[in-house]
């Protein structure tokens, strides 16, 4: 049984209190993780060339055939193992993700080995980003209140490069980010406005009656 099937509800460490409901739940799109998170297609790249460059240099000394051909055999292996070891990690890691949007939080529900839960409540976010790729998938980023932090160490591979001192959740390598980031500018906006203050026009201590 998948960790996740004996909670109250996927990808949520407990039920949802009244009033709040599920927008939007989704994961990372492995192969894109893969692709833009672990850069599977750099590495595929720099062994590529240092393949061919081993293969002319060893050809250009006068190496045997058979010694070129085994020097080669043995560079591919290295790189296989390490391309198929990221992809593995990838999938691992977009099998045990749950990103969940709530009309009042964000939640990452994260961890190959040891599950856990991130709970980001709208009033701790100050903005949300977007970051489109190619194939359709994208990375959005989470800048928090100023008081506010996670350790960076907690968040990752769901976090933003790079940001180590004040470190950004992110949601990664999703499939129709477009989509889920209006989603979520439009769950902030609104819960924004739930919380701001109406003024009251006809108290004296209202900026409009001062201003009157």
């Amino acid at each position: 049984m998948n960790e996740q099937e004996d909670k109250p509800v996927r990808g949520l460490p407990e039920r949802l209190p009244d009033g709040e409901k599920i927008l939007w739940q989704g994961a990372p799109r492995w192969g894109a993780l893969a692709r833009w998170g672990f850069h599977v297609r750099k590495i595929a790249l720099y062994f590529a060339l240092l393949l061919t460059w081993q293969v002319a240099s060893n050809i250009n000394d006068g190496v045997p055939a058979d010694d070129v051909v085994a020097a080669a055999f043995w560079l591919v292996l290295v790189a296989a193992t390490a391309i198929g070891l990221f992809s593995a990690f990838a999938w691992a890691i977009a099998r045990s993700t749950t990103y969940t949007i709530t009309n009042r939080r964000v939640v990452l529900r994260v961890g190959v080995a040891f599950p856990g839960s991130i709970n980001l409540p709208f009033r701790r976010i100050k903005a949300a980003g977007l970051r489109r790729r190619r194939d359709g998938t994208g990375d959005i980023p989470l800048t928090l209140m100023a008081d506010d932090s996670v350790p960076w160490v907690l968040l990752w591979p769901h976090v933003r490069p790079w940001r180590l001192r004040r470190a950004e959740p992110m949601l990664r390598s999703i499939p129709d980010a477009d989509k889920v980031a209006a989603l979520l500018a439009r769950a902030l906006s609104d819960d924004m406005a739930t919380r701001t203050p109406v003024s009251d026009p006809d108290s004296p201590a209202s900026p409009a009656a001062s201003a009157a």
